[in-house]
């Protein structure tokens, strides 16, 4: 087992090679709490602080955050789920380890969320990175068929973007929002929003 590089250093290394790092990630002992306390947690903070500092509500900052903690859990889940599926093995750290990895540059340009709008493009660009990085990790993690690599990822995707529709359903309703994916932000769980919250207005839940 090989010990794991500094937090910088993976950064870097799983953005510019994710290819090569894939087989370090592979190669280390992990936990699901290591998963979690060293790398989900602080990654996944970035996109609600973010937010909480241009749209100055910490309803929705927190109600994303914590979406975005849960969601990471039950896409892994269905990532090992599938996996047999497209050649692969079971193995929930392995999944799990691909699915946070894979997300590292989604929450990364959760920093978007400063720009409204205009962040869309970019965080978009963001998470296409993010499913190439699993399309390379798929292989590796979860010894998925080369050739079956791209259909899995193609499969997590509509999963991804299903447990997200989801999410806005969820937070829609945490925030009073009668519509779906009235709450999100640009970086929770790969959907849009449609309003966002007002605090100027007295708390006042505005479409956009």
């Amino acid at each position: 087992m090989q010990s794991p590089p500094s937090f910088a250093d993976r950064v870097r290394r799983i953005l510019l090679e994710p290819r090569s790092e894939w087989q370090r990630i592979a190669a280390e002992r992990s936990s699901v709490q290591s998963i979690y306390t060293g790398w989900i947690m602080l990654l996944a903070a970035i996109g609600p602080v973010a937010l909480l500092v241009s749209k100055h509500s910490l309803r929705l900052a927190v109600a994303e955050y914590v979406l975005w903690l849960i969601i990471t859990f039950v896409l892994a889940q269905v990532v090992d789920a599938l996996a047999p599926t497209f050649g692969g093995s079971r193995d929930f750290v392995a999944s799990l380890k691909l699915t946070a990895y894979s997300l590292t540059v989604a929450w990364l340009a959760g920093i978007f969320n400063l720009f409204g709008v205009l962040g869309f493009a970019p965080w978009l660009a963001a998470m296409a990175y993010a499913f190439h990085t699993f399309f390379l990790g798929a292989p590796v993690l979860k010894k998925a068929s080369p050739d079956r690599a791209l259909p899995f990822t193609l499969v997590i995707v509509l999963c991804a973007f299903v447990l997200g529709y989801l999410a806005s359903v969820i937070v829609g309703g945490m925030l009073g929002v009668p519509r779906p994916g009235a709450g999100m932000s640009a970086d929770t769980a790969w959907v849009r929003p449609v309003a966002q919250t007002d605090d100027d207005s007295g708390g006042r839940i505005d479409s956009r």
